[in-house]
């Protein structure tokens, strides 16, 4: 009989996350028996006495809003992208009992804007400054785009995004949210923000010939800023891209083998139908 090994993802609200479903494929179609992936309601004060009370079978927990600040902080060690973004999506267990905290965040965001036709040197508009801000910086910076701009509603958040960018090696411009519009003529635009913020932008902006378009939402979708993009022509990638690619970063330093992408990609859209 195989040995048994969990794995979860904490956030609170989590009740929607679709990272279980994925997951799960996965270690189906990997042929990975004793291993299942769940759901635990958690919010970021209560991380470190959950994780400290995990049994020896856990080896992974994927870890979403309101908490990446928290796993960073019980991991006693990270990657260098996760110290530098300051969060952590990812922890994993190691062979003496600790925790590692990695940001497959980053990884994912740039792989899904590398597959959208994404080259150094690009200009990035940055819509929002909270924690996946932080991700497009260092995703950025990976990239080596040439510039990238935030855009927030409060000048204060882009001040505390400052250190990100020193640590990621990028140069922070920032915009004032009434200026959203011109900004979006970059040749790539990244939203962060939370559902509706951005729909008011969809039509009061001038979009760049042939810029990429990622909007972090996936439900709903496409958002009026996505369907905006697409109706000028543009590649669009969405939240749920991003979704599949930071769980594959995470399947695979939870298992240690290949992740089976496409089997995790057929069933998230079919959970999504």
């Amino acid at each position: 009989m195989a040995p048994r090994r969990r794995a979860a993802v904490l956030g609170k609200p989590i009740g929607h996350s679709l990272s279980p479903v994925i997951h799960n494929a996965g270690y189906a179609a990997a042929g990975l028996a004793g291993w299942s992936y769940t759901r635990i309601e958690c919010a970021a004060a209560e991380l470190p006495a959950l994780v400290a009370g995990l049994g020896p079978e856990w080896v992974g927990l994927s870890v979403t809003m309101p908490g990446k600040e928290a796993a960073l902080a019980v991991a006693s060690e990270a990657s260098p992208v996760a110290a530098a973004v300051g969060a952590a999506n990812t922890l994993v267990r190691r062979p003496d009992g600790s925790w590692h905290a990695d940001n497959t965040d980053v990884a994912g965001m740039v792989q899904v804007l590398t597959d959208a036709g994404v080259r150094a040197g690009a200009a990035v508009t940055v819509l929002g400054a909270g924690g996946t801000a932080r991700a497009a910086l260092a995703a950025a910076a990976q990239l080596a785009c040439s510039s990238v701009t935030v855009v927030a509603r409060r000048a204060e958040a882009v001040d505390d995004l400052r250190p990100v960018a020193d640590a990621v090696g990028v140069v922070l411009n920032a915009g004032a949210w009434g200026d959203a519009p011109r900004h979006l003529g970059a040749e790539v635009v990244v939203s962060t923000v939370p559902k509706g913020v951005a729909d008011p932008l969809a039509e009061a902006g001038t979009w760049s010939a042939g810029a990429v378009v990622f909007d972090a939402l996936y439900d709903p979708w496409p958002t009026p800023l996505a369907a905006a993009a697409v109706a000028a022509g543009l590649r669009v990638v969405s939240g749920l891209d991003l979704l599949l690619a930071q769980a594959v970063g995470q399947f695979e330093q939870f298992t240690g083998v290949a992740a089976p992408v496409e089997a995790m990609r057929e069933a998230l859209l079919a959970a999504r139908r």
